[in-house]
């Protein structure tokens, strides 16, 4: 699941100069880490659920956490598919 995110995120941002190898797991996906912002996170909020069938509606806060890093990002499309949300 983790290395699907990261091509999917390659994919849907055009990271042509990045391989999946590059992304870091528990690296933040924002800012210091790989350096998406809001517009990206639009982007990427709704190829996932384009692709996984999966809604991310949260608060600010929830938002953070659920984009803190690939794993968990991974670890709520997993519980989220799960529950059947």
């Amino acid at each position: 699941m983790e290395n699907e995110l990261k091509q999917l995120i390659i994919d849907t941002l055009a990271l042509e100069d990045m391989s999946v190898s590059d992304i870091d797991n528990h690296a933040p996906l924002f800012n210091e880490g790989l350096g998406l912002d809001s517009i990206d996170a639009l982007e990427l909020g709704l190829a996932i659920r384009k692709t996984y069938n999966v809604k991310i509606e949260a608060e600010k806060e929830e938002m953070v956490r659920i984009f803190s890093s690939i794993t968990t990002l991974a670890s709520y499309i997993e519980t989220a598919r799960t529950e059947g949300a």
